[in-house]
């Protein structure tokens, strides 16, 4: 049994900013609703709210982070806390998964770390079963290798133990390949949206009609200016969006411990993430079409639980990037039941056209509109039409599938590559279709699907040998199941 534990004090800091976080709008509206020079007591009535919900805020953090205590006593994780009533849980270890630890930019300065208690079910919300916001890391190393003895049943002998030798890196992703990964990432596209709901946030302070009026003008004076500024805005938001996933994906390092991969990233927010190999469902191969060309591909595993919950999804990355052609030897060490290096069966010829007219049909309604409707130059939109012809013959030329074994293995393309490996034992179902033009050609399209969080992965492959189809479906449920 271990003595009760508090957190440390920074905790109490971080509850505060978190709660004001929540509340700042509401707070700023009311301290400055009828400030006026002859406001009376009920319109500055708002202001002492304000101010009381300000105090109230800072007392019930110092209270939660005096009343939040945890120990280890008779088998069990025992958390006790609470504002006004006090609460426990209480978690079995044999059922904890992992610890999942994380230095933010509060963290860092007094040695601390926040650690996620993840378990094998999880909670019916799909949070963490239990978090310690702020504790030194010593502790947290202590609390993780009590945890290990006490599932291993020898906790009485945990101070005569000898220490846990230092794990080696299995591997690491080195400056220049994070750089890579970060300038072909597309992230401007999600640091423009995230910029333009920001500044939207503000429509009813900023006069952005005068302001549009004004950029109105400003094209009509000077469309060399207006390009300009377009480029540098673009150019900005590219390099921001550089510098982020750098700073996110900084020292990105892999180990393997036992039956479990753990993962470190992060340079001003330092996270180690947990994986139990066992729950693992399935692993990608994700091919960016601006690393495609150079041989380089990133490596996702779907996970079941554990600790791939919260932020990071049910989806991880595991290696951000790597030349394709090294993944098979990596891969051997880290999940040495998958065979990476297995040929892929090409879809029928007969399938080509299939691809064809899947993608332009797609678009030739809204191109023919446009070329009627802004006839002659609206003609030029029926270029999208050989676009997506190239498309869908690009799709064609990457799907492919394989059977070895208890492995079933499906590629196919979005935009990106997917190259997906799936154990027998993990699929949820697998689905045959077939509509009546797949029927004349004999071609079918197959589906599989496994867990992954809430919503699971699924995968597909389309228009291929119906025979072959039919055998995949035999090799799942075998005929004698089927009756």
């Amino acid at each position: 049994m271990s003595e009760y534990k508090r957190l440390h004090p920074i905790a109490a800091v971080w509850t505060v900013l978190k709660q004001l976080r929540e509340m700042i709008f509401p707070i700023l509206v009311f301290l400055f609703l009828g400030r006026g020079k002859d406001s009376t007591f009920w319109d500055s009535f708002p202001f002492f709210v304000s101010v009381l919900s300000i105090i109230f805020i800072l007392a019930s953090g110092i209270i939660k982070w005096k009343r939040f205590t945890y120990r280890i006593e008779e088998g069990e994780l025992r958390i006790e806390y609470g504002l006004f009533v006090k609460k426990k849980r209480y978690i079995p270890l044999e059922r904890i998964q992992s610890l999942d630890f994380s230095e933010g930019i509060l963290h860092r300065p007094f040695g601390l770390v926040r650690v996620q208690i993840e378990t094998a079910g999880g909670n019916e919300k799909n949070h963490a079963e239990g978090e310690l916001t702020a504790i030194k890391k010593e502790e947290a190393l202590w609390l993780e290798k009590t945890i290990q003895m006490e599932k291993q049943g020898a906790a009485d002998q945990l101070e005569h133990q000898e220490e846990i030798k230092t794990e080696a890196v299995v591997h690491h992703v080195s400056n220049s390949e994070l750089l890579l990964m970060a300038v072909t990432s597309g992230g401007v596209g999600v640091v423009l949206s995230a910029i333009v709901a920001f500044v939207f946030q503000f429509e009813d302070v900023i006069p952005y009609q005068k302001v549009f009026e004004q950029m109105n003008k400003a094209v009509h004076s000077s469309i060399v200016l207006v390009v300009f500024a377009v480029f540098f805005g673009l150019l900005m938001a590219w390099l921001f969006s550089i510098a982020v996933t750098m700073l996110k994906y900084s020292r990105f390092t892999i180990r393997k411990t036992g039956d479990d991969l753990i993962i470190t990233r992060g340079l001003l927010e330092k996270k180690q993430l947990t994986i139990p190999l066992k729950r693992i469902q399935a692993i990608r191969i994700v091919e960016n079409p601006a690393r495609e060309p150079f041989g380089f591909a990133t490596v996702y595993i779907d996970s079941a639980g554990g600790s791939v919950k919260e932020a990071d999804s049910a989806s991880v990355m595991v290696l951000p990037i790597i030349k394709k052609k090294k993944i098979p030897m990596l891969a051997e060490r880290f999940f040495p039941d998958y065979q990476m290096e297995v040929g892929l069966t090409k879809l029928p010829h007969r399938a080509f056209w299939n691809y064809i007219v899947r993608e332009t049909i797609r678009v030739l309604i809204p191109a023919a509109v446009i070329s009627i409707v802004f006839w002659p130059w609206g003609s030029l939109a029926l270029i999208v039409l050989a676009a997506a012809a190239l498309i869908g013959a690009w799709k064609y030329k990457s799907a492919g599938w394989n059977v070895t074994g208890d492995q079933l293995v499906l590629c196919y393309r979005a935009v990106t590559k997917t190259t997906i490996y799936m154990k027998k034992a993990r699929i949820q179902s697998l689905e045959v279709t077939q509509s009546w033009f797949q029927k004349r050609k004999s071609l079918a399209s197959l589906s599989a699907a496994v867990k992954s969080g809430e919503m699971g992965r699924k995968a597909a492959i389309r228009y291929a040998d119906a025979a072959q189809i039919e055998k995949m479906y035999d090799w799942f449920i075998p005929e004698e199941d089927q009756k």
